[in-house]
């Protein structure tokens, strides 16, 4: 679904620039299919302009002699254009392999006594990106907030720390289920009501915000984003992403015209704040820091890392907002979370 504009363009002759100086073809405007010229050939819409004819009916280009007048297929006064246009069957897209990683296990090596075997994360991340408007996102902004979809928990409760960005995938598969249901003939409210079934089986309903999470999917039904960008574009929102930087997702012949965000994404909004507070203070990620934008370096901290983090310099303030702004039955909803969590351990 996400598809249909760019698996058009590869059997197309299309044309890109960069008209903003910005080092890309990026951006709305800066891509167009070429139109078909009556000597067989093709034309770039990106700032054409008409050829001009002399005395004897000869026309020339008015932005020089080294590009070629050419009449539209459709008619018309012949046009030139400075932008070659580009054969995508004989020089197609590059696209950046997508980086789908999966974060750290969520269970380890564990001896007879239950204890861990292997190496303990702590408020460990998962690299995502985004992509903002381009070409293979038919311009639409992948990356723009959808508000708080995801319901941080405050890292109170077990079940809040482990299920944030399966809950992210969870809303793929709702979304996923709408648009069956929508491109079969239904309406978009009876397709929204398929998402909202898809999504509420096997997650928490207390854990995301069902309403903003279909109007999400409804507002993704016909736009070119896929299942990363719908899942960075939820942990984004609420607040539980640390944006890495920009890289080129596709290009042709150098010129990149679909970028895309890497970020760091975690569990809760506390993650993202101690990892953005306490990294400086850690001398293990001074070389590397976040990594690079198309391969952010998400790890979480061991165990040493987290006691040695001096929480006396850190800025939580973000943090204490978001505590004092709880409803009264939100934190009576996490003590009972708490209770149920200890019950199922003591209770054989």
């Amino acid at each position: 679904m996400a598809l249909g504009w760019m698996q058009a363009a590869h059997a197309a002759q299309l044309c890109a620039a960069d008209l903003n100086g910005n080092g890309d073809a990026a951006d709305a405007g800066e891509m167009a299919q070429c139109l078909a010229t009556t000597d067989g050939g093709s034309l770039c819409p990106i700032s054409k302009v008409d050829c001009v004819a002399d005395s004897s009916g000869a026309y020339a280009c008015s932005l020089g002699l080294a590009y070629a007048c050419r009449t539209p297929a459709g008619g018309g006064v012949p046009a030139c254009s400075p932008h070659r246009c580009i054969d995508t069957s004989l020089t197609p897209i590059e696209t950046q392999e997508l980086v789908d990683d999966p974060g750290a296990p969520a269970d380890g090596p564990v001896d007879a006594q239950g204890n861990c075997l292997g190496t303990i994360e702590i408020f460990g991340g998962r690299a995502l990106r985004c992509r903002p408007p381009g070409a293979s996102t038919t311009f639409q902004d992948c990356c723009k907030d959808k508000g708080k979809i995801v319901k941080d928990g405050m890292g109170g409760s077990l079940s809040s720390i482990t299920t944030k960005i399966a809950i992210a995938k969870g809303v793929f598969t709702g979304m996923k289920a709408a648009y069956t249901a929508f491109k079969a003939g239904a309406t978009a409210s009876e397709a929204a009501s398929a998402g909202a079934n898809a999504i509420i089986v096997g997650i928490d309903p207390t854990s995301i915000a069902i309403s903003l999470a279909v109007n999400y999917m409804i507002e993704l039904l016909l736009e070119g984003c896929d299942q990363q960008d719908m899942e960075t574009g939820m942990l984004r929102g609420s607040h539980m992403c640390h944006e890495v930087g920009s890289y080129c997702a596709s290009s042709i012949l150098g010129v990149c015209i679909q970028k895309a965000i890497g970020h760091c994404c975690f569990n809760t909004k506390l993650g993202r704040i101690i990892h953005e507070q306490g990294r400086p203070q850690l001398a293990a990620f001074n070389a590397l820091g976040w990594g690079t934008p198309k391969h952010p370096y998400c790890r979480g901290l061991s165990a040493e890392e987290f006691q040695a983090l001096d929480f006396s310099r850190m800025d939580l303030t973000e943090y204490y907002a978001d505590i004092e702004a709880r409803a009264q039955s939100d934190i009576q909803i996490d003590m009972k979370d708490k209770a149920d969590d200890y019950l199922r351990t003591i209770t054989p």
